[in-house]
């Protein structure tokens, strides 16, 4: 596959710039002001006012798959991920049955590698129990370790003291956390109960309950316990203003051993949102303050927190409408992450440099990726074109998510994804899937550790 994009307004690594970008055998070849057609077997795309972006890499998703394929799988969210200018993803280990043995997360790199339209890694699961798998963690392989130090599924709460310190000291690959304390949501929970009744706590509770506090105890400990081990970590989707003084934007982020990510949520929606959204926008961690809204975002463009992403979590509408309790927390983002940020770089809140700093360049260098994140001769052909004035309008017709619906349905956003290009294969073009190569496949990401 030999491509031309032509006249497109280049982001990356800070610089805006008009040019040229030419792809062959799924790499980027060559990256100039103005390049001739090679040959007249060169596919050619015009993306004259049309911005050209390295595509985004998503750190956290959770696509369901094996065993709750009734909400997700790795096809449809990959599918969707395409269709937002997400390139790669990062997946997480709380499927069913959890990936926390090493034979069953590669059979999940098995059914990637066969259904998945973008590339990808999965993140190896820790529990209290399985230290002897967690040092067999190839680290050029794997993307990562996942512990769960709040609610979880399954067995994958990480409470042990003694289980969890080990781990820090001898995980061979980056550590990633949920942070929310167990013991004071349980606490919040019952006191919340004994308030309303089991079926009538209002959803307006959930940032009360998954409280400020649940998460900087969570946080603070395991930055604590980092310091005292020398590991390296990765705080998952910080959601409060108070856990932001803990993390430092002193150092450049790769000779940063403590590191911190926000989702899109968290920058767009606050606890005004309930209202109006309901369960639908039931996260763990919770959406919260506009002041916490807004802290999030200043400490993004600020440095303090080096990535974003989705945490994309479908469920479906039916199990989204139930009763505060019932109600499972997470919802598709994958889509509509990117437009989202386009829309805030509209509202003058975030630059374009700095959209791709967080979601492309950041990740990559973070997890130590092979040759994706840049738009840079010799590095795989990862792009994303975007036109930032074609208005479109979010609705059930056009979300590819297996769970058919998303927080943002009804919303109109100014932005679009184009076109998205994996390997340099052309994958998504405007709301259609071209038809690719039967030998076509995404690739397993590795890494340069």
């Amino acid at each position: 596959m030999k491509t031309l994009i032509k006249n497109a307004k280049i982001v990356n690594e800070n610089k805006i710039f008009e040019g040229d970008v030419y792809i062959e055998n799924e790499m980027i070849k060559e990256v100039s002001e103005s390049i001739s057609l090679k040959s007249n077997t060169v596919k050619v795309i015009d993306a004259e006012g049309k911005y050209l972006l390295p595509g985004l890499i998503d750190d956290q998703v959770h696509f369901r798959e094996p065993g709750l394929t009734h909400k997700e799988t790795i096809k449809t969210g990959s599918i969707a991920a395409a269709a937002g200018g997400i390139t790669s993803f990062i997946e997480m280990p709380n499927t069913q049955p959890p990936a926390t043995t090493l034979n069953l997360l590669e059979e999940k790199f098995d059914i990637a590698q066969i259904d998945s339209l973008v590339n990808f890694s999965f993140m190896f699961g820790g529990t209290n129990a399985n230290l002897s798998e967690i040092k067999k963690i190839n680290p050029k392989e794997i993307a990562g370790l996942k512990l769960f130090l709040g609610s979880s599924t399954g067995n994958m709460l990480v409470d042990d003291e003694k289980a969890l310190e080990e781990i820090f000291k001898n995980s061979p690959v980056i550590i990633s956390t949920h942070c929310e304390d167990e013991d004071t949501i349980r606490k919040n929970t019952q006191a919340y109960i004994e308030k309303y009744g089991e079926d009538n706590i209002p959803i307006e509770a959930h940032p009360e309950i998954r409280s400020e506090e649940a998460c900087y105890l969570s946080s603070s400990k395991a930055i604590k316990l980092a310091k005292k081990t020398g590991a390296r970590l990765h705080v998952f989707h910080l959601s409060t203003a108070k856990e932001l003084a803990q993390f430092s934007n002193k150092k450049p982020l790769k000779n940063k051993k403590i590191t911190a990510e926000v989702c899109i949520h968290h920058l767009w929606f606050n606890d005004s949102d309930y209202a109006e959204k309901g369960t639908k926008i039931k996260w763990n961690p919770a959406v919260k303050t506009k002041k916490d809204q807004d802290a999030l975002l200043k400490a993004l463009n600020e440095d303090f927190i080096d990535v974003l992403a989705t945490d994309h979590a479908p469920h479906t509408i039916d199990e989204k409408n139930n009763p505060y309790l019932k109600a499972p927390s997470g919802g598709p983002l994958v889509q509509h992450a990117l437009v989202a940020l386009l829309e805030m770089y509209h509202q003058r809140k975030i630059t374009l440099t700095k959209i791709v700093e967080k979601a492309c360049h950041n990740p990559a260098i973070l997890f130590e990726i092979n040759k994706r994140g840049y738009i840079r001769e010799g590095y795989f052909a990862d792009l994303v074109l975007v036109d930032l004035n074609a208005p479109w309008t979010v609705q059930k017709e056009n979300i590819y998510s297996k769970c058919g619906w998303s927080p943002f349905e009804g919303n109109t956003f100014r932005s679009r994804v184009t076109h998205t290009f994996v390997n340099g294969n052309l994958v998504y073009e405007n709301f259609n899937f071209p038809k690719l190569d039967k030998n076509y496949k995404a690739k397993r990401l590795t890494f340069n550790r």
